[in-house]
Order: structure tokens, then sequence, then C-alpha cells
């Protein structure tokens, strides 16, 4: 069961975001219209400097005004593999490059509005070799626990929800269940 386009149209086009609007027919004979976002992807990395702690950082969001704590993650650059954007948002929001790269999964965030997906890597073996923030970014690195990180979920200081999907999974892989 499907649906299928009859038409798409652009109704903003952004530097980040790209918002359609297309016409579709049901599996009915019906139409009506599906409005969704493209997203590039993303990489979100598990950055573990040791078995038990990993780094997430805390960063001010605009929509919502106010800073969140979250996992290092970045989009995706046109025909850039999803691994080296992996590698290259580590080393510029973090300061740290990784022996020993592995990719968990592959989430999608918001499938009712928006074609996102994100590619989800853990790192080991970190080494430090100092940060290279963009311009506009502004964010505090931090070396959390993960089972500390996991009680800020329940205590609601992690609400960002890709943080969240990512330090369940940690969990799982520090506690040798995944």
């Amino acid at each position: 069961m499907s649906e299928q386009r009859l038409e798409s149209r652009t109704v903003f086009q952004g530097k980040l975001l790209h918002v359609k609007s297309d016409t579709v027919r049901l599996m009915n004979g019906h139409q009506t219209t599906r409005e969704y976002i493209v997203h590039p992807g993303a990489s979100m990395i598990i950055a573990m400097p040791d078995e038990r702690t990993l780094l997430l950082e805390r960063q001010y969001r605009y929509p919502l005004d106010r800073h969140f704590i979250e996992l290092p993650a970045g989009k995706i650059d046109p025909g850039e593999d999803p691994l080296e954007t992996a590698k290259r948002e580590l080393i510029e929001e973090c300061g740290y490059t990784a022996e020993r790269w592995r990719h968990l999964t592959t989430l999608h965030p918001g499938i009712g509005y928006s074609n996102e997906r994100i590619e989800l890597y853990l790192a080991q073996g970190l080494t430090d070799v100092g940060r290279k923030l963009d311009d506009d970014e502004f964010l505090d690195v931090m070396q959390v626990p993960v089972l500390e990180a996991v009680t800020w979920i329940r205590d609601g200081r992690i609400t960002e929800a890709k943080a969240v999907m990512g330090l369940l999974w940690a969990e799982k892989l520090v506690r040798g269940e995944w």
C-alpha cells in the first residue's frame, strides 16, 4: 500500500530546509495534500573517551530559546559520506578523532513531516586534536558517565529527541546488552 505523487511544488527553499507540498492519490482513489520537509540527513555520534563515559554538548537552540544537552551531530553535506560527516563533526564540535568507528543504526526522527534520517555511530579510542567550531557555533562539551546521562533523561534535563534515542542506545552498549 502506498500513495502516488501527482504533483509536487516547493513552498520554501532555505539554507537548510526545503518545504514541499505534494498532491497525492490515496489507496482509495481520493486525492489529498502531503506537506513535508526535505532534509539533507545528519550523522550523530556516541563518542566514548572510555568504556563508561561519553561526550555531550550544551548548545543554545533558537526555536525554543533555550540551551539543550545533545550528542555531537551535524548535517550531511551534499555528496558526503555519512561516516565522513561524523568524523568531521566530532573534530569540529568536540575536538576529537577516533581510532574505531562503528555504524549502529539509522534513525528517522520525524516521519510524519520530514524525510530526515540520522546515521548513528559509535566512536572509540578518542584523541584530543582541538576543536574547530564553525563561526556560528557556540557550545560547551562535557564528559559524562553514560548511566548518569540516562538519569538526565528521566529528570527532564535532556529532552532533545535524538539525544534521548542515542543515550538509550549507549546505555544498552555500556550494560553489554547490545
